[in-house]
């Protein structure tokens, strides 16, 4: 028996019940270990009767970490009754007969012993009261089971118990109450006391089953059959009415209502956002939608749909910003004045776009910014370099996951004004992919007609663009769609001249690099003669980026010096130490060559970021007449060198008969082969290096010239003379030859480069030559059909 008497007390072996509390004179089922088990199984074989002692264990701990601290004390003398294996252990079924108190706990080989005494019922309650109180309790415990269909099993036993305590422990292992409150229930020793507990716990229980059945009946009359999963939204809408609002779900959502109300939007967006505020409520907070439909509501709500407020256009301070923050530029500033004009005019109303374009580093997007800063208006940028996909411009579908407004929308969102300037950076980088054109979507956007009801995908109604002063820069117009440019008014930027950067550089690169870099004036300063080697040796370019890294890599090399204290304040920086500094002197190439070379020309070049000047060089050698062609050129340049020498062969046919064609091979190299060359006004070139080859005169190398030539001989117009006339200077050329037509645009070339550059318009390649090389070309004379029949062995 495993039962031994100690003193006043009687040791036994201890069986931890996990998650389940047996009460005196109910029965018990647990599984026990295979140790527990096996000792029962051989006891049992040996004596009549067998107990052991019952200890609940408290929640939530692992049968590997029970200690002696996790049992609760108050437990019950068990009789078992039978053991037999199972899968995990032993089922044991037994009967608690006494309940009992553990008076002090060990552990002996793996098991629990506990020495214990009996635990006594104070009787403090008289016997009608009792059976009063046996015959409530089985009234409650029949009215909650009504309530479930195949119950009166479960009560038909209850009817024939005469205990109380029967019916507690028949119950309580079945209601939904904590492990703790049970154990509180076993270990009340006034049977008063316990039985009203009890008592209280079946009342609970059956409110909460009429609390659950008439939430039930509720929303079974809302709903419809069809629809199972809105029964659950329902019945969590009917709770939070009963909680009156406590939920914070249901306070948000009232917040937005009142944010709503109260905001200034349009009737048409106001409608929608209701709209989806009652998506919102009616799905509860478990709606996977709630959250993509609170970011859209927190959207409309954030971006601004009227103007609060209009500050008037200065015009005086407009010219005075835009003249303090930029240095040269004047045409360009003048005409964003004039542009502010109009607008003040048209009180603000948007008339045109503007598009900036000219070369990386000539201040597009600063001009962009102190426009901003002139008109007091917010300043918002978006860059569309490698954007390829339509929706990054009019937003994704919400039925996308992680769908998001497009960039103007969220622009718009940043900037939190109706009127802000608005900089598209990059416009000329925009590229198609099968997701779409973006170029074509921006065409909305652009379009003063159209961009007063913007549509942007995600956010599903229209939006106002119109009071937005949009801004493009690009680098170059050919990349942008003609439809799209056709939208925009073009500035060019073309670039600074040498004291333009000077300025620029004593003036803000200077000043910004200084504080950058922890210095100022009284650490630090460059001499003008320094700047111009850097601007001329080191950073030959049409825009100032270049400068700036120079002067910054300057400012770097003198803060190592401070730091390790190897200089005397301030340190100054001379023309003779920029080698020691900068190192090596960088540029080389657009220097204008100093020897005289037969079939050697400089011609002009335009490119995306400047102006250039590039040598076109020829040579000839015994073959059979084949004209070679080298250094990447576009199909446009190899047809201008063709045109260029039929028109040495027919131009040359009476002076030049020392000149086989027939026998000789000609070679035209434009060097920097790894760059792509194309384009018609290299024609003049081509055409003067030609004849400098076969007339064996040389060009003199401080002559430049550009121009497009036709078969007769025509010199015709081209583009990029600003630009042209820059890189000529840059690079030391002294004579510009150029169409006469061209002359006119001279005007928009700085006036101190002009005073030292020396032009020769001209309209004719006879007068191309007659300046080149000196040479009196008379005009053909002869008939078409006699220059085609000329005998071939003299041209």
């Amino acid at each position: 028996m495993y039962s031994e008497q100690t003193d006043n007390n009687v040791e036994s072996l201890v069986m931890p019940l996990f998650e389940i509390v047996v009460y005196p004179k109910s029965r018990a089922k647990f599984l026990a270990d295979k140790v527990t088990g096996e000792i029962l199984l051989a006891e049992m074989k040996n004596a009549e009767s067998v107990y052991a002692v019952g200890l609940t264990v408290k929640s939530g701990t692992k049968p590997s970490d029970l200690s002696e601290d996790d049992l609760y004390k108050t437990g019950n003398l068990l009789k078992i009754a039978y053991v037999q294996p199972a899968d995990d252990g032993y089922l044991v079924i037994a009967r608690a007969v006494q309940r009992i108190e553990a008076v002090s706990l060990y552990r002996k080989d793996g098991l629990f012993y506990a020495t214990y005494k009996p635990v006594f019922d104070l009787q403090d309650l008289d016997e009608d009261i009792r059976t009063e109180m046996m015959e409530n309790m089985k009234k409650a415990i029949q009215d909650i089971s009504s309530r479930f269909q195949g119950a009166e099993q479960f009560t038909r036993p209850i009817e024939k118990m005469d205990s109380i305590d029967q019916i507690m422990g028949f119950v309580m292992p079945f209601m939904p109450v904590k492990l703790a409150e049970k154990q509180d229930l076993l270990e009340i020793i006034s049977v008063r006391e316990r039985y009203l507990t009890f008592f209280e716990i079946l009342m609970r229980q059956k409110e909460n089953v009429n609390l659950q059945m008439e939430m039930a009946k509720k929303v079974t009359d809302k709903i419809s059959k069809s629809n199972r999963e809105a029964m659950l939204r329902e019945q969590l809408k009917i709770i939070q009415e009963e909680l009156n609002g406590g939920d914070d779900a249901a306070s948000g959502e009232k917040g937005y209502l009142e944010r709503i109300e109260s905001s200034k939007m349009p009737d048409e967006v106001r409608k929608k956002a209701l709209s989806e505020l009652k998506k919102l409520e009616t799905g509860g907070s478990h709606n996977p939608e709630s959250s993509v439909i609170r970011n859209y509501l927190d959207l409309m709500l954030d971006l601004p749909w009227v103007t609060e407020e209009k500050k008037s256009i200065d015009i005086a301070e407009a010219r005075q910003v835009l003249e303090s923050n930029h240095n040269g530029l004047e045409k360009v500033k003048e005409r964003i004045i004039q542009h502010l004009a109009v607008m003040k005019l048209k009180k603000e109303k948007q008339g045109s776009i503007l598009l900036l374009t000219g070369p990386p580093g000539t201040g597009k997007t600063s001009l962009g910014k102190s426009i901003a800063e002139a008109l007091g208006r917010q300043y918002v940028r978006v860059s569309f370099g490698g954007v390829k996909d339509e929706a990054e411009i009019r937003g994704h579908r919400r039925t996308y996951v992680g769908a998001l407004p497009g960039r103007i929308i969220q622009g718009m969102r940043k900037a939190g004004t109706k009127n802000p300037v608005f900089i598209l950076d990059e416009i000329d980088k925009l590229s198609a992919s099968y997701s779409g054109d973006p170029s074509s979507a921006l065409l909305e956007v652009l379009d003063p007609e159209q961009n007063n009801s913007f549509s942007d995908h995600y956010l599903e109604v229209p939006y106002d663009l119109s009071e937005v002063f949009f801004i493009a820069t690009a680098n170059t117009m050919a990349s942008i769609p003609w439809p799209l440019l056709d939208r925009m008014e073009v500035i060019e930027i073309s670039g600074y001249t040498k004291n333009e950067k000077l300025a620029i550089a004593k003036d803000h690169l200077l000043p910004f690099i200084l504080e950058e870099h922890g210095l100022d004036a009284d650490k630090l300063k460059i001499e003008d003669e320094a700047l111009k080697v850097i601007i001329d040796k080191y950073t030959r370019e049409a825009g100032v980026r270049g400068l700036k890294k120079q002067l910054a890599k300057t400012a770097r090399f003198i803060s190592e010096k401070i730091v390790s204290g190897k200089t005397d304040l301030p340190y100054v920086v001379k023309a003779d130490m920029l080698k020691e500094v900068l190192g090596k002197e960088v540029i080389r190439q657009e220097e204008a060559r100093e020897e005289n070379v037969p079939g050697v020309v400089t011609g002009l070049a335009w490119t995306p970021v400047g102006g250039d000047i590039l040598f076109i060089e020829g040579t000839f050698m015994p073959g059979s007449g084949k004209l070679t062609l080298t250094g990447q050129l576009g199909d446009v340049m190899k047809e201008s060198a063709q045109i260029s020498l039929s028109l040495v062969r027919s131009r040359l046919a009476n002076t030049a008969d020392s000149f086989d064609f027939i026998k000789r091979d000609i070679h035209i190299h434009v060097p920097s082969g790894a760059t792509p060359k194309d384009g018609p006004s290299a024609g003049v070139t081509l055409f003067t290096a030609l004849t400098s080859l076969i007339t064996g005169k040389a060009v003199d190398p401080k002559i430049a010239m550009t121009g497009e030539i036709t078969l007769s001989g025509a010199v015709m117009p081209v583009g990029g003379i600003k630009e042209k006339v820059l890189a000529a200077h840059r690079a030391g050329i002294k004579k510009v030859i150029l169409p006469k037509e061209n002359e006119r645009d001279l005007e928009d070339v700085p006036e101190e480069v002009r005073n030292e550059l020396k032009f020769v318009p001209v309209k004719t390649i006879e007068e191309v030559l007659k300046e080149a090389l000196d040479l009196d070309l008379p005009r053909p004379v002869m008939s078409y059909a006699e220059n085609c029949f000329a005998p071939a062995q003299n041209i």
